[in-house]
């Protein structure tokens, strides 16, 4: 059985997606912006602050399907810039202790003009 997850502690969907769909074993999250959920808006103008904003949206989709950061198998990060990629890894090394598979890759553009985005998959 597949079901939607969707919680207000994270940015509502901005298209015909939905926050994440589980099933009994597996979570997958629809990619992470660092958007406000309050306000809608950005957060910040520095990699760092946005990149903090990406990580509570990823920790509330993952909270509202019971589960936390540890049960993160795989990570793909989205960076605007690659010469933000220490900074970004900062800040992600912070909030994944621990230490799931990743890639990591440069894009030209991503939605709102937005620095980083992340999406995961996570085991229960």
């Amino acid at each position: 059985m597949i079901r939607k997850i969707h919680t207000d502690k994270a940015p509502a969907a901005i298209g015909p997606y939905v926050q994440a769909v589980a099933t009994e074993e597996f979570l997958f999250p629809s990619g992470q912006i660092p958007v406000k959920p309050e306000t809608g808006e950005v957060a910040g103008d520095t990699v760092e602050e946005q990149a903090e904003q990406v990580m509570r949206n990823v920790e509330a989709v993952l909270e509202a399907a019971g589960m936390g950061t540890g049960n993160v198998l795989k990570t793909t990060c989205f960076l605007a810039d690659m010469k933000d990629f220490g900074a970004f890894n900062e800040v992600y090394g912070r909030h994944f202790t621990s230490c799931p598979a990743r890639s990591c890759v440069a894009v030209k553009g991503l939605p709102k003009g937005v620095l980083c985005e992340m999406e995961v998959i996570a085991h229960k």
